[in-house]
């Protein structure tokens, strides 16, 4: 009997210092895994900003596009109504018809080119502006992974 009871205790010590062994081996996976999760998180909560970063230059863009149409419809606007301005001051006498084709039809046909401009260069940037007031930055994706994470934590803890 003595004999058994020094074989099993023999046997559960050898267990034991197997466990002993493994625990650092258990322990540097544990730390090569959460640094392969934390890697991979990273790695996809770069995608989402650099994604994010994207919509934010794409409609950047649109609105600079827009300011300079509209930019360029300010300035034939004021160039229209220098035309017309200068028409009112070239007469010589009061009552003076200007032909039908005359100075008048450059200050007008500037002042339509410069609406239109005004116009579109508007609706662009108004575009361009409410798809980044709709535009939700923050990245969805890592942060519903980093609470399932998190809930997944707390169940094992």
């Amino acid at each position: 009997m003595a004999e058994v009871e020094r074989r099993t205790t023999a046997v559960q010590a050898a267990q034991a210092g197997t466990d002993i062994d493994s625990l650092p081996s258990l322990f540097g996976r544990l730390g090569d895994d959460v640094m392969t999760l934390v890697d991979t998180k990273l790695s996809l909560m770069k995608v989402e900003l650099k994604e994010d970063a994207s919509v934010y230059a794409r409609n950047g863009a649109m609105i600079a596009v827009g300011g300079v149409v509209a930019a360029i419809g300010f300035v034939l606007v004021n160039v229209g109504v220098g035309c017309f301005v200068a028409l009112l001051f070239a007469s010589d006498t009061p009552g003076a018809v200007v032909q039908k084709f005359g100075p008048s039809s450059y200050g007008l046909g500037f002042l339509i080119t410069g609406a239109v401009y005004l116009v579109i260069g508007g609706i662009i940037a108004y575009m361009a502006k409410s798809r980044l007031a709709k535009f939700n930055p923050s990245p969805e994706t890592s942060l519903e992974e980093f609470r399932k994470d998190k809930q997944w934590l707390k169940k094992e803890i």
